[in-house]
């Protein structure tokens, strides 16, 4: 799995960068698009890490998404309350004395 990639140094904009070879994202499509940063090691050597994107990374979208259109809709009407004090000692209430199993026990 180990590859070496003929990198070039470009101008980009007002920055500088590196190029990589179309080879590169031809064999590894998962770092298209992705972040990183590069960490210096010596004068002469660096080492870059690229990160992909996750799939949750797209959920955190589609939950802001959701969000922004629930806040719309409560906003339409006007029925947002207040949480009270009262409000969370009855939630509270409601819990109180409720225990959990511990997942990671169920599975062995």
């Amino acid at each position: 799995m180990s590859n070496s990639y003929s990198i070039r140094s470009t101008k980009i904009g007002n920055s500088a960068g590196f190029r990589l070879p179309a080879e590169f994202y031809r064999e590894h499509p998962q770092f298209a698009n992705a972040d990183g940063w590069i960490e210096v090691l010596s004068p002469d050597t660096a080492i870059v890490r690229i990160v992909p994107r996750d799939d949750d990374e797209e959920d955190s979208v589609m939950m802001r998404l959701f969000l922004d259109f629930a806040m719309t809709e409560a906003l339409k009407n006007n029925t947002l309350q207040p949480y009270t004090i009262e409000m969370s000692e009855a939630a509270h209430e409601l819990i109180d004395g409720v225990e959990l199993e511990d997942e990671s026990e169920e599975d062995s």
